[in-house]
């Protein structure tokens, strides 16, 4: 069993797929972390890895999975494939990233978290959206109790995309639609919130013309009194607001996304001026018109801890244990909606 490098060395970064999550998200984010070096990439996309990252190679897969040099091997290929990929590379003994959804059975997220466990290896998934600005307002401001008693959260992710595009997660395959996309980040945000809820109801759409996969959902998670309601559309002209949340003592608003994917896409990184951090504009408001500042978010802090935890001095950011336990309520989430009936986790 491979030993943990030292915090001297630099561990050498193997990355399958350079699609939107490979080449906006993950290269440019371990390229900030310097214990990480970004050696090979595995995609058909030859001359965008040659243009943005002249020194890495391009291998296919079976190589860079069988290269003895990497380190660690991110996994940022279509949904139906990352645990396959993630258990071939646990095998060949590497760290590894896989990027959400986790699986697409939640029965496969166990096996992969107890392969890690007798590997000795760290398995990390990419729920990034745990270190988005607004999030971390929002767990700061039930933290501190600002809000009292908790009666309904709402969490909604909305887009105005009336054609249906030509790619694998607009299809009607194994991991596509919004619900495994966007469905996955709110459904992890309320799980880091309030833990595995009492039981889900769901309702899930297709409601552009030629929609081939889910595009619509509305989840309602109960806990006691408090409901979680994560709701997502594609067709939205004028979006709802990112959060609603109404306590006892106080409630809070807040509209806009986070704007680190934005920032990312247009070149600019951690450590820059304005790096995560949102206008006064966009900050969110208490229900007596109080504005409360956004907490800047950090994307950063996911290869930063990943990094302690191959090293031995930390634990991993995003365990398998958690991101499985998002697999179990979509799983629960598509079942109540085929079945039109609330499914239990008790």
């Amino acid at each position: 069993m491979p030993a943990p490098l030292s915090r001297r060395d630099v561990f050498r970064v193997g990355l399958i797929g350079y699609g939107l999550s490979g080449a906006s998200f993950h290269a440019p984010l371990l390229a900030m972390e310097p214990a990480l070096c970004l050696s090979g990439i595995a995609t058909r996309s030859a001359e965008a890895v040659a243009r943005d990252w002249p020194g890495a190679r391009v291998l296919s897969v079976d190589a860079l999975l069988a290269d003895p040099t990497l380190d660690l091997v991110i996994v940022a290929s279509p949904n139906d494939s990352h645990a396959a990929l993630a258990e071939r590379a646990l095998l060949g003994g590497k760290h590894v990233v896989v990027e959400k959804p986790f699986t697409l059975d939640s029965a496969e997220a166990v096996r992969l978290g107890a392969l890690a466990r007798e590997r000795g290896r760290c398995l990390a998934v990419f729920h990034n959206r745990r270190w988005d600005g607004d999030f971390l307002t929002v767990r700061q401001l039930i933290e501190q109790g600002r809000l009292g008693r908790l009666y309904s959260f709402e969490s909604h992710f909305d887009r105005f995309r009336p054609q249906v595009k030509k790619r694998w997660k607009e299809e009607d395959v194994p991991g596509g639609g919004t619900l495994w996309d966007l469905g996955a980040h709110l459904v992890d945000q309320a799980l880091q919130l309030f833990g595995m809820p009492e039981s889900i109801s769901a309702d899930l759409g297709r409601q552009r013309p030629e929609a081939r996969a889910v595009d619509w959902f509305h989840l309602l998670l109960r806990y006691g009194e408090l409901r979680v309601i994560l709701r997502s559309g594609s067709v939205v002209h004028e979006p709802w607001p990112r959060f609603v949340l109404q306590g006892e003592a106080d409630a809070y608003l807040k509209h806009g996304l986070d704007p680190q994917e934005e920032q990312l896409k247009a070149g600019l990184r951690p450590g820059m001026a304005g790096w995560g951090a949102e206008p006064a504009e966009r900050h969110g408001r208490l229900s007596r018109g109080v504005s409360v500042p956004t907490v800047p978010g950090r994307y950063e802090e996911f290869y930063r801890q990943l990094v302690a935890a191959m090293s031995g001095e930390g634990p991993v950011p995003v365990t398998a244990e958690s991101a499985g336990q998002v697999i179990r309520v979509l799983e629960a989430a598509r079942r109540s909606a085929s079945e039109g009936r609330s499914i239990s986790f008790a």
